[in-house]
């Protein structure tokens, strides 16, 4: 078995601890699995791209790291840490972005049918930040919420230019943070919502860096095959 797919299994091993952890409070799993994640994915991404022989897109690396703080301090309580949290993910949203543009994005989204796909995106966003919006303001956070949504929405477009799993995994990653936004507004807290969090999250990540590994060889500017539109939730 190539170490590359040793290290994706390793990647889901821990991501069913950490959802088993989510599912039945046990805090102590939780805090030792989940900032594994992201280091797996950006080690599966550094193997898989040199079986190709090919080099890890830097920026998608940084995007991961930057995660991996994020995860960090989402482990902690209190709007402090909260905070912190959500500059890690805003970086890491802004290097998606950027390496998605320097991979085509933003001629793709120019032409049918992905023309659309910001456009959809952002109705979603001010559909979601208008249903949001009391809550967010009684926590204080409704203006740093409101401009990550607006870098989320845009790196979730660009991806959408990027192959199927890396549009898709983009749009679960918006789905989970969305789910965290409603539970800090208080409009909506569904049933095992840390499991889904932290399953669309896994997921998307894995999807984006999977479809990243399998294009490692495609240059900057080389023509894409565009995505079909996600749909986000």
């Amino acid at each position: 078995m190539p170490r590359s797919r040793t290290l994706l299994a390793a990647f889901l091993v821990v991501t069913a601890a950490n959802l088993l952890a989510n599912a039945t409070g046990g805090g102590v799993a939780e805090v030792l699995t989940k900032p594994l994640l992201m280091p797996l994915l950006a080690a599966y991404l550094w193997r898989a791209t040199a079986e190709r022989g090919a080099r890890p897109d830097r920026l998608v690396l940084v995007a991961l790291a930057f995660s991996t703080g994020g995860d960090v301090a989402l482990l902690g309580d209190g709007t402090g840490w909260f905070m912190a949290g959500m500059v890690c993910f805003l970086a890491a949203h802004l290097c998606y972005l950027a390496a998605f543009t320097r991979h085509g994005a933003a001629t793709a989204l120019r032409r049918a049918p992905l023309v659309a796909v910001p456009l959809g995106y952002a109705v979603l966003t001010v559909i979601a930040l208008s249903w949001m919006w009391a809550g967010l303001t009684d926590a204080g956070l409704a203006v740093p919420v409101a401009g990550y949504a607006v870098a989320l929405a845009a790196m979730a477009s660009t991806a959408a230019t990027q192959g199927w799993r890396v549009g898709v995994g983009a749009a679960l990653f918006l789905g989970s943070d969305l789910l965290i936004a409603a539970g800090v507004a208080g409009v909506a807290q569904p049933p095992g919502a840390p499991v889904l969090v932290m399953a669309s999250y896994a997921a998307g990540q894995a999807l984006i860096v999977i479809g990243r590994a399998a294009r490692a060889a495609t240059p900057p500017g080389a023509p894409v095959i565009p995505a079909t539109a996600p749909v986000a939730r």
